[in-house]
């Protein structure tokens, strides 16, 4: 190939996109919006709302002061967590997810466990201490072009 060559075929692509922006032009605003939207696509899989509906860490007796009660939502989905301290110091993890269940596991340590479930409740026993992640998959997305898996963030056992 020459260099005469190559002149002529970039001549030839800028005179074809000439023409294509005249006779097709690109939307006002699609390109913002490609890159909004691609860059959101995968964030209700990557990060959910994490809220400490309750805790008493400073209490000395054991009880229901004891528990941790955590709410997890993607806006679609919402996953209720108890965490409930057992013997030798692990726990027992208890769930309930509002959508069609398929699988949910437990993620610690780049390990995974899967629960124990019945349609929407799902639990763990004897979880080691550590951070720890569920990922809940849905049997279906609960809309449609929503995810069918939420990945809660980071929470301590």
């Amino acid at each position: 190939m020459t260099s005469e060559s190559t002149t002529d075929d970039a001549a030839l692509f800028a005179a074809l996109r000439r023409t294509w922006e005249g006779v097709d032009p690109v939307p006002g605003g699609l390109v913002d919006a490609m890159i909004a939207s691609v860059a959101s696509a995968d964030l209700g899989r990557e990060y959910a709302l994490l809220t400490l509906i309750e805790s008493d860490a400073t209490s000395a007796v054991r009880g229901d002061a004891d528990m941790l009660t955590l709410q997890f939502s993607d806006g679609h989905t919402n996953v209720l967590v108890h965490v409930t301290p057992t013997e030798r110091g692990r726990s027992r993890l208890d769930g309930w997810v509002d959508g069609d269940v398929a699988d949910v596991r437990l993620v610690q340590d780049g390990a995974e466990v899967a629960a124990t479930s019945d349609g929407g409740r799902f639990s763990f026993e004897a979880v080691p201490p550590g951070i720890s992640r569920l990922r809940v998959r849905l049997a279906a997305p609960p809309e449609p072009g929503t995810a069918d898996e939420l990945l809660t963030p980071r929470f301590e056992i």
